[in-house]
């Protein structure tokens, strides 16, 4: 009798602690905020959730900007500091001493050609240089001969005539000598082709044992003065006047991201490119350190000098979806409109410009992304 009092006993107190705890569990619940309900109106645009206030909103600030076009290019040298290297003695390539992509000092050898050129001015240059000793020679006799009377004026005057042109003889193959690239001090076949400048080798068109023409064959070297280089950008047609001869633009190279360089605009191509409608747009920068090198790509941006006035707003009031951009601005009666925007650049303090869709004093949802998940759910 006494174990089923016991037993009764325990089941009440069991079915009191159950009545107990269903009962605090259902208080959690209760201080909980409630869940946001939400309606949909005109497809996804507009939305309906029955606590407004759990989306705060913010105005946008006003900021002024300029109108900003980016352009992509590559670097190219500067024509008018290319200098072609040149041999005007014809003859065979016996050594190369420097290749494509070496930086070279002015006056370094390059290249040695073995030459019959300078062989036949050297031998020019030898049989007047000797006709010019046997002219100042009989001058010298003539002159004795004309102080005791020996022979006439006239006689005095040919042999002056004939050691004069003696000489002007041995100027024109000094002169030729030096123009080949040989020298009367160093007599020899070979010729020494020296950089006219310093500067980088950016086109090499001989190799060993060929064969080098003179002028009337490709250049053996191309060096380039690269301290100073051209930057050359494809601008799409609609684009064209926001560029301008003269302004400045900032060039980012995609090797060195963190560093910024500003070159100016020297020329804007006349002749579209049919197939791309594009133009060519020069801009021509300082290269410090040779960081850019020939056909390296860039960025290129062109600012607008005129300023304009756009909205600002914090960056996680801007929605990125579906490669495109969107706010939630209120629509009243407890409703958010999303309407698409153009964001523009990352501004101080966390925020981001909007370059069209929205005006400053609108307001928008401070955190799109939180109601969109919500709306979502």
């Amino acid at each position: 009798m006494n174990r089923l009092i016991e037993g009764i006993a325990l089941c009440l107190a069991l079915c009191l602690c159950v009545v107990g705890c269903g009962q605090t569990k259902g208080d959690l619940k209760s201080e909980a905020p409630p869940p946001a309900n939400v309606e949909h109106e005109q497809g996804m645009t507009v939305v309906k959730v029955d606590h407004p206030d759990q989306f705060p909103l913010v105005a946008a600030s006003e900021h002024q900007s300029s109108a900003e076009l980016t352009a992509t290019g590559t670097v190219t040298p500067d024509i008018s500091r290319n200098v072609p290297v040149i041999s005007i003695a014809t003859g065979r390539v016996v050594g190369i001493e420097a290749k494509l992509g070496d930086f070279v000092q002015e006056g370094q050898v390059l290249l040695r050609v073995q030459s019959a050129d300078i062989s036949a001015a050297l031998s020019d240059y030898r049989k007047a240089h000797a006709d010019e000793q046997l002219a100042r020679t009989q001058l010298d006799r003539a002159r004795l001969l004309y102080d005791k009377g020996a022979i006439s004026l006239n006689d005095l005057q040919v042999a002056q005539d004939a050691e004069y042109k003696a000489k002007v003889d041995v100027e024109n193959t000094t002169d030729r000598i030096r123009v080949l690239g040989g020298s009367i001090d160093h007599p020899g076949p070979l010729v020494d082709i020296r950089a006219p400048v310093s500067g980088v080798i950016t086109d090499q068109q001989v190799t060993n044992a060929a064969g080098v023409a003179g002028l009337n064959s490709p250049n053996p070297f191309t060096i380039s003065d690269l301290s100073r280089v051209w930057i050359l950008c494809d601008v799409y047609e609609n684009d064209l006047a926001t560029v301008r001869v003269g302004e400045s633009a900032e060039i980012r190279l995609n090797a060195y991201p963190d560093k910024a360089f500003t070159g100016r605009i020297s020329n804007i191509g006349s002749v579209l490119d049919p197939s791309l409608r594009t133009a060519k747009v020069r801009i021509e920068v300082s290269n410090p350190g040779l960081l850019m090198r020939v056909g390296m790509f860039v960025r290129a941006t062109f600012h607008d000098q005129k300023k304009e006035r756009r909205a600002a707003i914090p960056a996680a009031a801007i929605l990125h979806l579906h490669d495109r951009d969107w706010v939630y601005v209120p629509a009243g009666n407890k409703a958010f409109r999303r309407i698409e925007v153009t964001a523009g650049n990352l501004l101080p303090g966390n925020l981001q410009e909007v370059v069209s869709g929205l005006r400053s004093g609108q307001q928008v949802v401070s955190n799109a992304l939180v109601l969109q998940n919500t709306v979502e759910q």
